[in-house]
């Protein structure tokens, strides 16, 4: 791919302030979570993309063949994609403290980007995310600020998958937190709360 655009939400913020990629769910937009992110961190500056993919009117960042079934070579493809949008505005906001979330889908292209280019992140939040593979080794983990949560009856994102992940985390170092509360796909306000304690820590 050369195209390294997307149609982004975009907001300046204020010198100094962190510098907060969001990505949305299936089935969302740029602007699903800057509410969220104006909410916790008022001040920061924002890049929020649009998945480039559509699933039967459906914006995702990559391609999947079933539930839970990821198209592999779409997704490296639009991982190293993500990975230049990212560096580029990075570039555009040298000195910033730079941080991620992503819910569902989203939370899937940013951790496949974190997986691969760990220092592109201070701070990763992964909202129900879904990785059915076992990544490979990183050091570059080591240290790095990850909250990842979950539901316990998510039908989407089956538990034991997301404790694997955890479990991959903490077998790299890094500084991991995770959440699990007793529903399934949703959001609900306890992870809002860790959320924004993770941010503001």
């Amino acid at each position: 791919m050369t195209n390294d655009t997307y149609q982004a939400f975009t907001r300046a913020g204020a010198a100094g302030e962190p510098l907060v990629f969001s990505f949305h769910g299936t089935g969302g937009n740029e602007h699903q979570f800057v509410p969220l992110v104006d909410q916790l961190l008022p001040e920061a500056a924002i890049v929020s993309p649009r998945g480039d993919v559509s699933e039967h009117g459906a914006l995702r960042f990559f391609r999947r063949t079933g539930e839970g079934v990821y198209d592999m070579d779409d997704l490296a493809r639009r991982t190293e994609k993500m990975t230049r949008f990212i560096e580029m505005h990075r570039a555009a906001n040298p000195g910033r403290p730079v941080y991620g979330i992503g819910y569902s889908n989203g939370a899937n292209i940013l951790a496949s980007v974190l997986l691969e280019r760990p220092e592109l992140f201070d701070r990763a939040v992964l909202l129900h995310p879904l990785i059915p593979w076992t990544p490979r080794d990183n050091a570059g983990l080591a240290g790095k600020q990850i909250l990842v949560t979950a539901g316990e009856r998510d039908p989407i994102c089956p538990p034991s998958l997301t404790r694997a992940l955890i479990g991959y985390f903490e077998a790299q170092k890094a500084g991991l937190r995770s959440l699990f509360h007793p529903g399934g796909h949703e959001i609900r306000p306890e992870e809002i709360d860790a959320v924004a304690t993770f941010l503001k820590a």
